[in-house]
């Protein structure tokens, strides 16, 4: 079972745009702080309602995300990106996109500046992604 796989069986039983919204708080709840030393400006989520962060490593050729952010949705939200995207190459960052949060009913369940975020953030993680790829050649 893949990562989007997963995503698509936490959200299954979700059957209103309620169930849906208290799912993503579900995970929100279940995010860690990232170390204060990555929290610096390049690592921001610009155009996120909440202040958040995200960080990345290269391991395995592989990039590994790490996030936090001082909202509950909004740490929920980065959760569904980083289980779909981390653990994953360069290539597949850039190239796929996020196309499950439309399928799973996630952008109808949330606002107009929260969907901003998450486009941002998508954003930020290609960049870090496109900067790893060219980094470790």
């Amino acid at each position: 079972m893949n990562n989007i796989e997963n995503i698509s069986l936490f959200f299954k039983n979700c059957l209103t745009e309620q169930d849906i919204y208290s799912k993503i708080i579900d995970l929100g709840k279940s995010m860690h702080d990232i170390d204060p030393q990555y929290q610096i400006e390049e690592n921001r989520v610009q155009g996120c309602q909440s202040t958040s962060y995200l960080y990345s490593e290269i391991s395995d050729d592989l990039v590994y995300f790490f996030g936090s952010s001082d909202a509950l949705i909004s740490s929920g939200l980065m959760k569904i990106m980083l289980i779909a995207y981390s653990g994953k190459s360069p290539e597949y960052i850039l190239k796929e996109p996020p196309t499950f949060l439309e399928e799973l009913g996630i952008l109808s369940s949330i606002s107009l500046t929260r969907i901003n975020g998450l486009k941002s953030l998508h954003l930020l993680m290609k960049k870090q992604a496109l900067n790893q790829l060219v980094n470790s050649k």
